[in-house]
């Protein structure tokens, strides 16, 4: 079985900078002041919070309770201002249909604002929410949520044969190789492009507009 892990952001969907305006609605509500502005890309909603609040932890939980009303709040303005990637939902359903595929998440969102995310376009039906890992997981580096979705999998599934993180960062790439699984880049995000095919994904994809050379990327059978 093949664990197909997902970043949202960049990579599935554009949300119009609705998660961006709920971060700064929920660090407002609780520290009184809008942030300073920090970089979000390829980082963990647990990493952003920091950041925001300069290494700080005491309103850390706070922050992130904050974070998941104010963007659910925000699912219809981001659904009418949004969209999912072109063929992301062809993709998504090609990899359904096959037996020896699992798909689900592995994003900084905060598990319920990754559901959000994902709901707020229809792409929850092909997803595993169970055996993903995000933001709200223990973790130091992106890259432990590789090893927190494998051993979900496992549980539900038996030991999965290989674990591939589709991404559109350097910095998803980076997690991907330094938990030993595959990583398949795609240029749908913000990330430089060329700092991303350099960055040395198992896979490099401008988009997902052809679904057999996308399920052949991520598969690992091109």
């Amino acid at each position: 079985m093949l664990l197909v892990l997902w970043d949202i952001d960049g990579t599935l969907v554009y949300t119009a900078g609705h998660g961006r305006w709920a971060f700064n609605e929920a660090f407002e509500a609780v520290v009184g002041r809008p942030p300073e502005q920090v970089d979000f890309a390829g980082r963990t909603d647990h990493q952003i919070a920091l950041s925001m609040l300069g290494g700080e932890r005491d309103h850390l939980p706070q922050v992130l309770e904050e974070l998941a009303g104010a963007l659910e709040a925000r699912k219809e303005a981001m659904r009418a201002e949004g969209y999912a990637y072109p063929g992301v939902v062809e993709v998504l359903e090609a990899l359904h249909e096959r037996d020896d595929v699992v798909q689900s998440l592995l994003t900084g969102n905060i598990e319920v604002n990754a559901a959000v995310k994902v709901s707020a376009f229809g792409l929850e039906r092909w997803l595993d929410f169970g055996v993903g890992a995000y933001g709200s997981d223990p973790h130091e580096r992106r890259s432990d949520l590789v090893a927190v979705a494998r051993r979900r999998a496992a549980q539900k599934y038996g030991e999965p044969t290989g674990a591939v993180l589709v991404g559109d960062t350097p910095l998803d790439v980076g997690a991907a190789q330094e938990a030993g699984a595959r990583a398949v880049a795609v240029a749908t995000g913000f990330a430089d492009r060329e700092a991303l095919k350099a960055s040395g994904p198992d896979a490099f994809l401008e988009d997902f507009a052809d679904t057999a050379a996308a399920v052949a990327a991520i598969t690992g059978s091109t």
